[in-house]
């Protein structure tokens, strides 16, 4: 029979044993793991990144736009940072609904491609600061072109969404012919040669159109129908920069929303008053197109039994009493019927009054012209009620060249909604006066550029 001590002495023994063969292994791992990561380091620098695979170390290229392993989880990443800046790995995990591990994952591959960098660690936290990871500005830049018929302006954004290059209020004269069309494209190129950014790191252009269009198809119905062929192709092949085409007002929308006063907000109605009339739509932070990009028409409901012909060709539209062609005609007709204005006798001129020579008036304070404005502000409100009720948004956001007049325009708009919605729907509603005002529609081609190119990715 083994005495006690001995059976101790054996058990320890056996301990012993057992911890040296522990510190073994530990030390084989650190020295692998050592190893892997000066690997790492060294192929890093010569523009590779490492991988295991199989127990084999793997040499991948870097990633890019078009890649055939591009996931949807790493666009979703990428609109994360544009629309909402910095995030950690446990927000980005949080917003995306996926696990940490698997957000690792895919922000590291979006590291690799070159497209997010770690950019420092979150602030007053008590433990282990978390490392916080945002978009490379200079991975690629976002061309925005915002035309009209007596305007242009254009703008360029980097991959963060800062505005590095602008040109606004540029000389130009629409005309419906291929000499115009080539005239705007050459002043399109000599901006982008101005800005001194390389006319390859540009990723997509947007251009911005009013009236109907099909972004989907690339074509503009009322808007160079001279070129017989879609108006983003001829884009394409003028420019040497892969372009699309959107509706002014989603232009306008899609700016408010990402750089004005929409920020935090997921539904909004954002009211383009111009010349014409129309809404953008924003629902749970997606814009709203409709089928083939017509959604937003508002300018064209019938409402009124007023005999006046819209520019569509039909009798009655909202427009006729609620825009700036309205504004406009209302004016000339007090002019013509003797009313005081410090615009008085221009109705005579043999060019038409303009809307910009009206809005300037109503700077000035000129009490015709804000009586006038303010009856339009009022036939808008009464009809704004209506979609107020339908699409019970979070925020309302007057837009447009009229919106540069203020609470001329937006208190009577108040009114008239306040009074013909429900009182239970409107009060979760804010409404607010676009901050972007006329820089609102280049600002949101640039951007809606950078979220097109993310949508071809999938």
């Amino acid at each position: 029979m083994q005495q006690p001590s001995r059976i101790l002495a054996e058990k320890s023994g056996k301990r012993v044993q057992m911890q040296i063969i522990c510190i073994i292994f530990v030390a084989i791992k650190l020295k692998n793991h050592v190893l892997l990561n000066q690997t790492r380091r060294f192929n890093t620098q010569k523009g590779i990144r490492t991988r295991k695979k199989n127990k084999k170390i793997m040499f991948m290229k870097p990633a890019t736009f078009k890649d055939n392993n591009w996931s949807t989880t790493k666009t979703a990443m990428l609109r994360l940072f544009i629309e909402k800046g910095n995030h950690t790995v446990a927000e980005l995990a949080a917003g995306l609904g996926v696990s940490i591990p698997y957000a690792t994952k895919s922000l590291n591959e979006l590291v690799e491609a070159q497209l997010v960098q770690e950019v420092g660690k979150r602030d007053n936290y008590s433990r282990r600061a978390p490392r916080v990871y945002d978009l490379i500005a200079t991975s690629g830049y976002f061309l925005g072109i915002d035309t009209g018929h007596d305007r242009l302006n254009l703008g360029i954004i980097d991959f963060c969404g800062n505005m590095v290059s602008n040109e606004y209020k540029m000389i130009y004269s629409y005309e419906d012919t291929n000499e115009c069309f080539d005239m705007l494209t050459s002043k399109i190129n000599d901006f982008i040669d101005a800005s001194g950014i390389d006319r390859s790191l540009i990723r997509k252009a947007c251009m911005s159109v009013g009236g109907r269009v099909n972004p989907i198809e690339g074509k503009a119905h009322n808007y160079f129908t001279c070129l017989n062929r879609p108006l983003a192709e001829a884009l394409t092949e003028s420019l040497g920069i892969e372009a699309c085409i959107d509706n002014d007002t989603r232009c306008m929308t899609y700016g408010e929303y990402l750089k004005g006063c929409c920020k935090g907000y997921r539904n909004v109605v954002f009211v383009n008053i111009s010349w014409g009339l129309g809404i953008g739509i924003i629902i749970d932070g997606k814009m709203y197109l409709g089928k083939s990009g017509y959604s937003g028409e508002i300018g064209h409901m019938h409402i009124y039994n007023n005999g006046i012909i819209c520019h569509c060709g039909k009798t009655g539209c909202m427009e006729t009493e609620a825009s700036g062609a309205a504004l406009q005609r209302n004016m000339t007709h007090a002019l013509q019927n003797g009313a005081v204005s410090i615009l008085s006798g221009r109705e005579s001129a043999a060019e038409e009054l303009s809307l910009s020579e009206i809005i300037d008036a109503i700077k000035r304070e000129d009490v015709l012209s804000i009586d006038n404005l303010q009856k339009v502000a009022v036939e808008l409100g009464t009809n704004l009620a209506g979609i107020i009720n339908v699409f019970n948004p979070e925020i309302l956001v007057i837009g447009g060249d009229l919106s540069v007049t203020g609470d001329y325009l937006t208190q009577p708009i108040c009114m008239g909604i306040k009074k013909y919605s429900l009182n239970l729907v409107n009060e979760d509603s804010v409404i607010a006066t676009s901050t972007l005002t006329d820089k609102a529609a280049v600002t949101g081609a640039c951007l809606l550029a950078q979220r097109k190119l993310l949508q071809e990715t999938n």
